[in-house]
C-alpha cells in the first residue's frame, strides 16, 4: 500500500526550520543529508555543499515530515513551489503505474530512475499544477 508524506522545500534555512519542527514534534531526525554527502558535488560553491539535500522527521507512526534547501544556483523556492507530495509504493511496477497516471497531461521533471541512494525515483508536476515525488526504496518495504 503507498504512503503519502510532505516534502518541504527552502530557500537555505532548511536546517532552522527542522531543528524547530524537532523541538515542537520531538524525536530525532530519520535522516539528514548535506550536499557535500553525495556523490558529485564539486561544481557547487562550498556554501551550497553545507545546505541539506535531505531530511526526514517521523511523526507520529505513520508520518515523516521531509525537506531540502533550494541551493541558491537553482530557481527559488516560492509559495505554491515550495512542496511536493512524496508517495512511497510497494514496487517498482506500483511506482512506474502511479507516475505514468499522475504525468498525464502533465510535466515530467525527472523521469523515474534508479538514483544513486539506491531508490527508484521519479518527480512530476501534474495537470493541476502538484508537484509529486513517486519513491520505491526496497530496503524499506521488506
Amino acid at each position: 500500500m503507498a504512503t503519502i508524506n510532505p516534502y518541504l522545500n527552502f530557500n537555505g534555512n532548511t536546517e532552522e526550520v527542522f531543528n524547530f519542527y524537532k523541538s515542537v514534534f520531538g524525536g530525532e531526525f530519520a535522516m539528514l543529508m548535506r550536499f557535500k554527502d553525495t556523490q558529485d558535488c564539486s561544481g557547487m560553491a562550498e556554501a551550497e555543499q553545507n545546505l541539506i539535500m535531505h531530511v526526514a522527521l517521523p511523526i507520529g507512526p505513520t508520518t515523516i515530515l521531509m525537506a531540502s534547501d533550494v541551493p541558491p544556483s537553482m530557481p527559488a523556492s516560492t509559495t505554491g513551489t515550495n512542496f511536493s507530495i512524496s508517495i512511497s509504493v510497494d514496487s517498482k511496477e506500483e511506482g512506474d503505474r502511479i507516475f505514468t497516471g499522475l504525468s498525464e497531461g502533465g510535466q515530467v521533471t525527472l523521469p523515474m530512475q534508479t538514483m544513486f541512494w539506491g531508490a527508484y525515483f521519479g518527480m512530476l508536476i501534474d495537470k493541476f499544477g502538484i508537484n509529486w515525488m513517486v519513491n520505491y526504496d526496497e530496503k524499506y518495504t521488506q
